[in-house]
This record gives structure tokens, sequence and C-alpha cells, in this order.
């Protein structure tokens, strides 16, 4: 079978290899891949900046966002079936099986020994087949068959959210004001989370009103600021309270300012990889203040265990009900395997690339 990998560490070398398509155990599934979505990680796992190949092997499979259906199932298999339409978790636990790992929670993993398909030492999904044991599979349906691969990214934001609420059983809370900055795939699914949830929700990018991305965001009903006529720092009193604020930017300087404008009791989840080396004055004692005095939490999130898959499937169906069609409108290109360096390549108006492997 014919697969899309990389050389780690080495930029720009996505290239496609032969490799013997996967003999399946009893108790493991083969998928036949049908998409495959694109991300920053992996973008920038071709230009070199990270990502490693399992141990023995000198490439790695890329893509961790995948749409696929069960061509074959071993004996002792349960609960699948071929031709059962499927998404797979991308963590897996560390060697050491912490306490999370073994809790089935690896995206909380203790020792940071863990691996993730197409990313970090387990082959990803950018290939015509892949293996799974079931454990790892989420049914996707019917209806679903055109959006499915935004599941994964749509993991990422249903963790942030559930945990959110989950943080904020400390005391009585109902949020009625949320902000989301960002309108990339992440901060257009929160928003919709959001949306769907009741609360009044804005979203901040730094595209005009009339672009996509803002379209989207207005279809759910959410409103639309564009940062560069109304930035971050003024919010705070155009917004009142701000009950719950989750950057998707991989901005630190959005990530400060985001802080000094969070509401009481509010929290700010923090979802953006940040890289490099950038250094920022802040006014330390009174944002200190604030946080204590205003009994406000901020938390980073990474990574999603298949509980917040399944949460997403159950958002998604809520969204094709009440917006159809909105969530197909994130899918900006599709491309075919063969041109898969065209998917790699990142174009303005871009929300989320696919590229399409099977049928």
């Amino acid at each position: 079978m014919k697969v899309i990998g990389v050389i780690p560490g080495k930029k720009e070398s996505a290239h496609i290899i032969d490799v013997d398509k996967p003999e399946i155990s009893s108790s493991e599934v083969r998928v036949k891949v049908l998409r495959v979505g694109i991300c920053g990680t992996d973008h920038e796992i071709d230009q070199g900046l990270y990502g490693e190949a399992p141990e023995g092997e000198d490439f790695l499979i890329l893509g961790h966002e995948s749409l696929g259906i069960v061509e074959e199932t071993g004996r002792d298999v349960k609960g699948f079936e071929k031709g059962d339409m499927v998404v797979s978790t991308v963590r897996r636990p560390c060697p050491e099986n912490c306490l999370n790992c073994r809790s089935g929670e690896n995206d909380m993993c203790l020792t940071g020994n863990f691996k993730e398909r197409g990313i970090k030492s387990l082959h990803g999904f950018m290939a015509e087949y892949y293996k799974e044991i079931p454990e790892y599979l989420v049914k996707i349906p019917e209806e679903l068959s055109d959006v499915g691969v935004l599941l994964e990214p749509l993991s990422i934001v249903e963790k942030a959210i559930m945990q959110t609420f989950k943080i904020q059983e400390r005391m009585k809370w109902k949020p009625k004001t949320a902000l989301v900055l960002g309108a990339g795939p992440i901060g257009l699914l929160a928003t919709f989370v959001l949306r769907d949830m009741g609360i009044n929700t804005y979203t901040l990018a730094l595209d005009s009103i009339d672009s996509k991305k803002a379209r989207l965001v207005m279809e759910s009903g959410a409103s639309y600021i564009d940062s560069t006529k109304e930035p971050i720092p003024e919010l705070g009193e155009k917004l009142g309270n701000i009950d719950f604020i989750l950057e998707a930017t991989g901005s630190s300087t959005v990530s400060f300012q985001a802080m000094d404008i969070l509401g009481i009791n509010g929290v700010l989840a923090l979802t953006g990889i940040t890289g490099g080396d950038k250094k920022l004055e802040v006014d330390a004692d009174r944002l200190n203040l604030s946080l204590v005095l205003g009994n406000k939490l901020i938390f980073g999130s990474v990574n999603a265990n298949i509980t917040y898959f399944r949460k997403g499937v159950k958002h998604m169906q809520n969204f094709e009900v009440k917006w159809p069609g909105l969530l197909s409108k994130l899918i900006s290109r599709k491309v075919v395997f063969e041109d898969f360096k065209e998917a790699l390549l990142r174009k303005k108006d871009d929300i989320k690339v696919i590229i399409e492997i099977g049928k």
C-alpha cells in the first residue's frame, strides 16, 4: 500500500512510500482510510521542527486526523464490523503505564513518554490502511460521513470545555458570556459548541467582518470581532463579565491579554501551542491581584481521550440539525492523495484542508 511519510527532523521530506498492507491479529481491526485532515502539526513536522519515527524505523507516516471504514475485524473483536465508519484517537499510553494512562486518560499522561499517531513514535493515518485495537476507535454515523474527519480537532475543544465545567463545580456556575480567541478550526468548532450550549459567544480573529470565517461564526448565532479594529484589551469593558475564554491562537501575547480581561469567577482555557522565545513585560502585581480577588482560573489543555471524541459525535449531530451544512463549510480544500504536497502548503483562506485517500 502507499503512505505519506517524512524523515523526522528533515525539512520538506514528505514523500510517498510503498509499505506492506497491515496484517491484523484476532483482537485488531483493519481500517481503510477515506480521508485525513491537515493541521499545523503536520506542517511543522514536514518542516523538520519535530516528529519522531517509531522505534527501529527511519520514517514516520504523517496524519492524526482521520476518517475510515472498517475493512476487516479479528475473530475476537466485538462491537465493530465490516462497513462501520470510524475515527481513531491519537495518543497511546506510556510504557510505564502511569496512573492516568492505565485509567484510560492517556491525554493526561504523567511521564510524558506517551506515543501519538502520526506525531511521536507511532505511524499515522496518511495511508491507504491502518490497523488498530477497538478501544481506540469511535463509530461515526452515516449522516456525518462528509464531516467526520473533523472529529479529532473537535475532541480538543470538547476536552477544554468539559474540563472547564468540571473545574467550575467548585461553585454554582452558569456562564452567560464566552469569548473565543482565534477562528481556525479549533476556534470555530469551539464557537459552535458554545452556541449549541446556549452561551452568548463572541469570536475574535484577525480576519475582516466580511471574511468566510466571520460568516461561519455568525451563521452559528455568535458575534464576530475583527481584532484589528477592536483589540483584546478593550473587550473587557465592552462585553461585561466574561465567564469563559478559550484561546486558540498560539500567541503568548494573546494569552496574557486574555488573562487581563477575564471576568469574576472566570476560566481561561489555553489550547494554542506557542513556539519561540518571546518575552513580555507584565503588570504582575495587578494581574496577580485580579486573579486572586476574582477567583479566576487559567489552565492548559492538550490532546483528548476517547470520552471527548464520543462527546464530539453528539455535538456534530446537533450541529447538523441546528445549522445544516455549517460543518462542511470548514473544509476549504480537498486534495487527492497524489497531490499531498499541495495540501501541506498553507494558503491564505484555508480553514481545514483534506486529503482524499480512499472511496
